[in-house]
């Protein structure tokens, strides 16, 4: 067994003399013994988390040994525990394994036994954490292809609604227009999820021919149809104890909708031309670029598969909606091209990001990376300039315009909203209300020189009404002409 570091030791017993024994054996070896004469004194030092290795007495102040044990294990203690007793029983070993421990000592002991249970225990605990170490490793590594990219009051949002779905097993429903990574909102929550080491297998179903999607999901028998010459399994199968993403469920006929709707409802379905039932256990995260809910309405998608799927929603806004997430998106893709292709380009111009930030990219992220891929492959220099890019100053608008007047609401809205976290506001009536408020009187009153009678007139209200809106939102005082020979404002 190979050697190991010298280690933090507690031993926790009420009898003196057992410390001492104990105490001094570990110390000749080289390790650092700290010394608890109860239950309480034990937990207090291993709360600490510097305890490599603790033998703790089944007997003694409470709490007991075997308490110690539950309580350190629910609070996540990683200390590697041994238990010791003078009554070697069947019922207090098992109850010290059931209960977290490594191993039990029974009293009196022998001090090479000690030792060899102590060299056993540490190098253990050593193998564990690295074990721990690669698989954190392997997770960060995995995660590495994940581009969820953006620090948007939007994306803080869907970040935190990630954290708390990822480790449950619920059917997740991710709705957006195309291009917006509804596929990398899937492959993070497998990653963050406990079946983050099983298979995740993906599957568009408007890819897929209608006859041939449900064997390209459920497999088929041999014989089932012409051509069907051996046994195949499905997706469903092949994403068992992982997680299986359906892209563009709106487009999966409805007669394969009942079929599915059975997987979510039994976790059980049976190949094309086969009799046995098979049990299936993945976790489906579903996407979409469509309204189910209006397609259900006319007869296009199933209701009760709507319900089964939409679970947890998460929706994705569209880059027009987030266009301060725009320049982080530029560096990681920038950074990802040049790691990826070798090419020269390093950063882009002030003036290309800006033309970059105020395009309204129908396409969403996915149209904003093709665009830097085709620039950084062919631009001559290190840094992309405005004429590398294949769009033009003219087809660039300001966000705001670009989207319409409901997509800016809902987009203020939820910034506010992000912007409070958990406190909800008193008066996002009143605030959203003057916020768009101010600039339609603004150009109103440009539009008439500042000429209130008539701004009231094409306002549709009562004179007095705008004046009292003018004075609450400061503008009162904004009146570009003087008083009109006819006593007009």
């Amino acid at each position: 067994m190979p050697e190991n570091p010298p280690a933090r030791i507690l031993v926790a017993d009420d009898e003196r003399s057992i410390r001492w024994v104990l105490g001094e054996a570990l110390r000749a070896d080289g390790h650092e013994v700290i010394e608890a004469t109860g239950g309480e004194e034990a937990l207090a030092a291993l709360a600490r988390g510097d305890v490599d290795l603790a033998f703790l007495d089944i007997r003694m102040p409470e709490p007991s040994g075997l308490d110690v044990v539950t309580r350190a294990k629910a609070e996540g203690c990683r200390t590697t525990i041994v238990v010791m007793t003078a009554q070697a029983t069947m019922s207090n070993a098992v109850e010290a394994m059931k209960r977290g421990a490594y191993d039990y000592l029974t009293k009196p002991f022998d001090l090479e036994v000690v030792r060899l249970l102590v060299a056993r225990a540490l190098e253990t605990r050593r193998l564990n954490s690295d074990v721990d170490h690669l698989t954190r490793e392997l997770r960060r590594r995995s995660e590495g292809d994940v581009d969820l990219v953006g620090q948007s009051p939007a994306m803080q949002s869907i970040y935190k609604l990630l954290g708390r779905v990822a480790k449950s097993d619920a059917t997740v429903l991710v709705t957006g227009e195309s291009g917006t990574g509804k596929e990398l909102i899937a492959r993070s929550i497998h990653l963050h999820s406990p079946r983050w080491q099983g298979p995740f297998v993906a599957i568009n179903c408007s890819a897929i021919p209608r006859e041939l999607l449900e064997s390209e999901l459920f497999g088929y028998e041999r014989g089932a149809f012409t051509g069907a010459t051996e046994r195949r399994a499905g997706r469903f199968e092949q994403a068992a104890g992982g997680t299986i993403f359906l892209d563009e469920i709106g487009d999966m006929p409805v007669e394969l909708q009942a079929k599915l709707l059975r997987v979510l409802q039994e976790r059980e379905f049976t190949r094309v031309g086969g009799r046995d039932t098979l049990r299936t256990d993945v976790r489906i995260v579903a996407a979409t670029n469509q309204d189910l809910a209006r397609a259900s309405r006319a007869g296009r998608f199933r209701e009760d598969l709507y319900f089964r799927l939409n679970v947890v929603p998460i929706h994705l806004p569209p880059l027009r909606e987030r266009a301060a997430d725009i320049p982080e998106l530029i560096r990681h893709f920038i950074a990802k091209i040049h790691r990826e292709l070798g090419t020269e380009v390093v950063g882009v111009s002030p003036e290309a990001e800006k033309l970059l930030v105020r395009h309204p990219w129908p396409g969403n992220v996915r149209e904003l990376e093709n665009t830097l891929v085709r620039a950084a492959v062919v631009a001559p220099g290190k840094t992309l300039v405005p004429e590398d890019l294949s769009i033009t100053a003219a087809a660039s608008v300001p966000p705001a315009v670009a989207r319409s007047l409901p997509e800016a609401v809902r987009a203020r809205a939820r910034e506010v909203f992000a912007s409070l976290g958990q406190v909800d506001p008193a008066d996002l009536h009143a605030t959203l209300l003057a916020e768009f408020e101010r600039p339609l009187l603004e150009v109103t009153l440009e539009k008439t020189g500042g000429n209130q009678l008539r701004a009231a007139q094409i306002l549709g209200i009562n004179r007095n009404t705008l004046r009292k809106k003018l004075l609450d939102l400061g503008l009162a005082a904004r009146r570009t002409i003087p008083r009109s020979s006819d006593g007009d404002d």
